[in-house]
């Protein structure tokens, strides 16, 4: 009997044919599912993934937005950034108000150069500002390489060494190290010229700050600030007072090197930041009305210390020290007295009865206690000045100035290093030099 495959049930052929088929599908299948993984090099670069990329990114800086500037985080509980939407006929600050500051800081740049040589410096010789002359250190290129790359202030041992180099004598290597050095110290007209430019704008600002707020409650009432917080619309007396301040402070960020350095130039650069950062918040939050109190008691005393120094640059002696007298008083005053027991009080122990804690609250008073370190930092420096002319009626010097170098500074230098050597003895005990030197 003849069986035939091609009819019969039997036949294993499609069976074969199906499971192949079915085995190179699923395979191309794989495959596919790979290249949807991993696609391949002629993808890379297709125009719709950067699309999906760049909407990714969006997202993920959409909600790292909505977390940052979250209610929570920076208004107490029941308040937050639509208090401050404008409704009403109020208007309420903006964030983006704050980028009228860079315009008034470029303002001031530019205002500042006009006064310093209109006003500044016929003010100076009218008050009989003298610059000493200074003889320029001779071109020396071993001194000079040691003077930029490692110290203007050489040891002993080093100025031995460089004098061997050079063939001067050490007394020749310390001369020309101190006529270096001085040729780096700002002029005292450069000097008088900058307090004078400081002077008249702590002066206006104190003034007009003076004017926007003795009409104002919380001017009498610290504890006022708090009213309706923060639901306080703003005063256009208040956003002008506002970007004069921060304007000025920001152009003092960009003329810190050009400006006079002292020894207080890091302090300098932290309270200049603490106080932008302090003014920029208080503004996004509606701290206004505590922001101006602020502002107003850091102006009461600053004209006062910048006319003493005019004076000091002056030589007018007495009225020097009368004016710097009158400036610690007034900086003690308002800076230890009323800064931490009105102002930090108000804005961080009477709010604790009225909210609960939240971050801006801590951020904020967070700020103020970096200025109060400061004000303690400086109100030693202030009494350091005051003991020293007190007693002996002398001058007052800025403690934060480098004070220019003379010919008796080397031979000081000279004699303080010889008498160790030389063992000078009177009656079995050294001799005393009660000349002491005065430091940078």
């Amino acid at each position: 009997m003849r069986i035939s495959w091609r009819r019969s049930s039997l036949n294993p052929a499609p069976f074969l044919l199906e499971a192949f088929h079915d085995t190179d599908r699923g395979r191309r299948g794989a495959e596919e599912e790979a290249e949807a993984v991993v696609p391949p090099d002629d993808h890379i670069f297709s125009p719709h993934l950067p699309v999906c990329k760049r909407r990714r990114d969006e997202r993920m800086l959409s909600r790292l937005s909505e977390l940052i500037w979250a209610d929570w985080i920076w208004f107490p509980e029941g308040h937050g950034w639509d208090d401050l939407k404008d409704h009403d006929g109020k208007i309420f600050p903006k964030t983006r108000d704050l980028w009228a500051v860079f315009p008034v800081a470029l303002c001031f740049l530019v205002i500042r150069q006009i006064f310093e040589q209109t006003i500044a410096l016929p003010l100076a010789s009218l008050m009989g500002v003298r610059d000493k002359h200074r003889i320029c250190a001779s071109p020396n290129p071993i001194l000079e390489s040691h003077f930029c790359s490692k110290s203007k202030h050489p040891t002993q041992s080093s100025i031995e060494g460089l004098s061997k180099q050079t063939g001067f004598s050490v007394r020749q290597v310390q001369r020309w190290f101190r006529q270096r050095r001085n040729q780096d110290r700002p002029s005292k007209l450069r000097k008088f010229q900058e307090a004078s430019w400081r002077f008249t704008f702590y002066l206006l600002a104190f003034f007009a700050g003076l004017a926007v707020l003795i009409d104002k409650p919380w001017f009498h009432d610290v504890k006022m600030v708090w009213e309706n917080f923060p639901k306080m619309p703003l005063l256009p007396s208040q956003y002008w007072y506002y970007m004069i301040e921060l304007g000025f402070y920001v152009s003092l960020v960009f003329s810190v090197a050009s400006d006079v350095k002292r020894k207080d130039f890091k302090e300098q650069i932290v309270h200049h930041v603490a106080t932008i950062l302090l003014i920029g918040f208080s503004w996004l939050v509606n701290y206004i009305r505590a922001g101006t109190l602020i502002m107003l008691v850091h102006d009461a005393s600053d004209y006062f210390m910048e006319s003493a120094k005019m004076f000091n640059y002056a030589g007018w002696k007495r009225t020097c020290n009368c004016v710097f007298t009158v400036f610690a008083a007034v900086f003690i005053i308002t800076r230890l007295i009323i800064f931490p027991f009105w102002i930090i009080y108000a804005t961080g122990v009477y709010p604790l009865t009225l909210y609960s804690t939240f971050f801006g609250f801590y951020f904020f008073n967070g700020l103020l206690v970096v200025l109060l370190v400061l004000h303690i930092f400086w109100t030693g420096l202030i009494l350091r000045m005051v003991i020293k002319f007190l007693p002996g009626n002398d001058i007052v010097e800025d403690e934060r100035s480098d004070k220019e170098e003379t010919e008796s500074d080397d031979e000081d230098d000279g004699e303080q290093r010889e008498k160790p050597k030389n063992g000078h003895m009177q009656n079995g005990h050294a001799v005393l030099n009660n000349n002491h030197r005065k430091t940078d």
